[in-house]
């Protein structure tokens, strides 16, 4: 299954806010996209950096109440890895395990696309093993 398949399936439209956004805008944003990640960008094409709900969380116990006026600039991750829309989802999925993320913005031509987020990726694969059991037992049925 290819990237552009999940986003289809699951949804492509990334949540950014511009490098200006404070921390209390930004998560409010999480709340109202039902999301765990807000990819940073003043254009809604380019990745500046990526911020998720654990980052915030983190962040907590370092600048405490005063967190929501903190610039998005300081808690993003500025050295963000991407796939491609049409990468394997078992190919993103390995490369998310190892470089220990749960979601990757995914770039078309240069331009932001989607954001992917490892559970969905699971769950593809777990739905493509699925038929590719189901086509063997049929296989050996007929067989027998």
């Amino acid at each position: 299954m290819k990237i552009t398949q999940i986003l289809e399936e699951y949804g492509s439209k990334p949540v950014t806010v511009p490098t200006h956004t404070t921390i209390g805008p930004l998560s409010h944003r999480l709340k109202l996209e039902r999301t765990g990640s807000v990819i940073i960008s003043n254009d809604g094409n380019t990745v500046e950096g990526i911020i998720t709900a654990r980052d915030i969380v983190r962040a907590l116990s370092t600048y405490g109440a005063e967190l929501i006026d903190v610039p998005v600039t300081e808690l993003m991750i500025k050295d963000v890895h991407a796939c491609k829309h049409d990468d394997d989802a078992k190919t993103v999925m390995h490369r998310m395990s190892y470089w220990r993320v749960r979601y990757l913005p995914v770039m078309d031509g240069g331009k932001l696309v989607g954001v992917v987020n490892i559970r969905d990726l699971v769950k593809s694969c777990l739905i493509d093993a699925e038929m590719e059991t189901n086509v063997l037992r049929d296989f050996i049925v007929a067989a027998s």
